[in-house]
């Protein structure tokens, strides 16, 4: 398993990884590209898909974004009426085309394709094991793990040997997995990651988030439980395994930020939470001022939600540019704050005279939250009260998250007072992990904070160790 780190320029943690499949439409590349295109923010890196015609399994990979990558021509040469897709950023394994996924095979069970949102916690010692039997791995990617495991396993029936496999696995997974034409789906017991499944007409689609369902006009039937397997077939899911009693360990962060606020995930409506989760931090740090600005986009509905329980009005303070590519040239001549500005612009009009309240979902390093914060000030912000709708960040993830070491998480080594300093806010405050959880309907119980509270629910033993090994450095 390698933790990649947060991009410098972001200062965010990054989404893992989207998965999308339809079964029982002639037309299934086509579908599964619209709901990955929806799922884009799960991840930038690299895209795929892969579609059974009845015969064979025809698959198409490449770096970049969907849009870029999929055109025409190109879904044409993808024909078949069952296709799985994936889009990913790299949690596990290095950013290379030879990881992107779906990881697709021949074996003696069929042309398989398969597509794996999570992170496996012993990967690192079923790989080892794996190649010591002989196998040879053509990625640095833990997702081919499930391959080998499945094309090695000496069940009887493709349902056992999925079953089977899944078994070996410890850690967080929402798995499609196409094999000549039979689709499956399944979640980990604990529940980390989402997974929906969802019918248009008589065909079946299964997505890491409902918002996919909506661009092609699917009805959300129901989730995949924790701990479910599934077969896609008939008027209703063949249920090879029922879910497990919990207690589970949903990821808090998907509500935070991760998910997009149209979803619908873990049973709750994303955007709903994060305007109760703004609501509840008004109420813990309220602030004296004049004026709300959200960090956009992901800071707006708990901003919505911060403004309504405060009484101060919301105003548009900083504006996103949303045309931002993968790269860009930055100016021979320095300008300061380029890599945020370029992204991100303050609004004079709105903020100048004004005592402004930031919300913002999340602190990592606090670099980002440094430059606008010193943006603010710059175009004539008299206070900046800096608001986190979130509790602060101080371990890393293992679960399908790419997140910085501990060392590099500001909250990890520093107190709160002294993030403010190194931010520049006048004050700041914190979402308490009570108060967070509040605002979800789900038992607390069921809800994965290791991030926020060191309390890592899974993990190999090797991963354990590396967990020590890194709080003693």
């Amino acid at each position: 398993m390698a933790i990649r780190g947060v991009s410098e320029a972001t200062d965010k943690f990054h989404d893992e990884c989207g998965v999308c499949a339809v079964l029982g439409r002639p037309d299934a590349a086509n579908l599964v590209y619209l709901g990955l295109y929806a799922l884009q923010h799960r991840g930038q890196e690299s895209a795929g898909i892969a579609a059974f015609d009845g015969k064979e399994l025809h698959h198409r990979k490449e770096m970049g974004y969907v849009a870029d990558i999929f055109d025409r021509s190109l879904l044409d040469e993808l024909p078949g009426f069952a296709a799985v897709g994936h889009v990913r950023y790299a949690t596990a394994g290095n950013s290379s085309l030879i990881n992107a996924q779906p990881m697709v095979a021949k074996t003696h069970r069929g042309q398989v394709a398969l597509a794996h949102n999570g992170n496996l916690v012993n990967a690192r010692r079923l790989r080892h094991e794996l190649e010591r039997a002989g196998a040879i791995f053509q990625s640095t990617s833990d997702s081919e793990v499930f391959l080998h495991l499945l094309a090695r396993s000496q069940a009887a029936t493709l349902e056992a040997a999925l079953l089977e496999t899944l078994d070996a696995a410890l850690g967080a997974y929402s798995l499609v997995v196409l094999c000549d034409g039979r689709l499956f789906a399944a979640r980990d017991p604990h529940g980390f990651r989402p997974l929906a499944l969802g019918r248009l007409d008589e065909t079946w689609v299964v997505a890491s988030e409902t918002c996919a369902f909506d661009l092609i006009e699917a009805r959300l039937v129901r989730e995949v439980g924790p701990g479910e397997v599934v077969e896609l077939s008939g008027e209703e899911p063949r249920v090879l395994r029922r879910p497990g009693p919990g207690p589970h360990a949903h990821c808090v962060f998907e509500h935070v930020y991760f998910a997009r606020p149209d979803s619908r995930v873990f049973g709750e409506d994303v955007g709903a939470v994060r305007e109760r989760l703004g609501e509840r931090l008004a109420q813990e740090h309220p602030a004296a001022a004049d004026i709300v600005v959200a960090v956009p986009d992901s800071g707006v509905p708990a901003a919505l939600g911060f403004a309504r329980e405060s009484g101060l009005p919301l105003a548009l303070g900083l504006v996103r540019n949303h045309y931002v590519g993968r790269t860009f040239i930055e100016p021979r001549q320095a300008i300061r704050h380029f890599g945020v500005k370029v992204k991100l612009n303050p609004v004079r009009s709105a903020v100048e005279g004004k005592r402004v309240v930031l919300v913002d979902d999340s602190i990592v390093r606090g670099t980002t939250s440094r430059k606008i914060v010193m943006m603010l000030k710059g175009v004539g912000a008299t206070e900046v009260h800096l608001r986190i709708s979130s509790p602060p960040t101080i371990g890393p993830c293992f679960y399908g998250i790419d997140t910085p070491e501990r060392r590099e998480l500001i909250a990890s080594s520093q107190s709160v007072d002294e993030i403010r300093a190194f931010v520049g806010a006048d004050s700041l405050g914190y979402l308490s992990e009570r108060g967070m959880l509040s605002c979800l309907t789900t038992p607390a119980e069921n809800f994965c904070t290791a991030c926020f509270s060191g309390n890592y629910r899974v993990l190999d033993e090797e991963d354990r160790a590396d967990v020590v090994a890194k709080e003693e450095r």
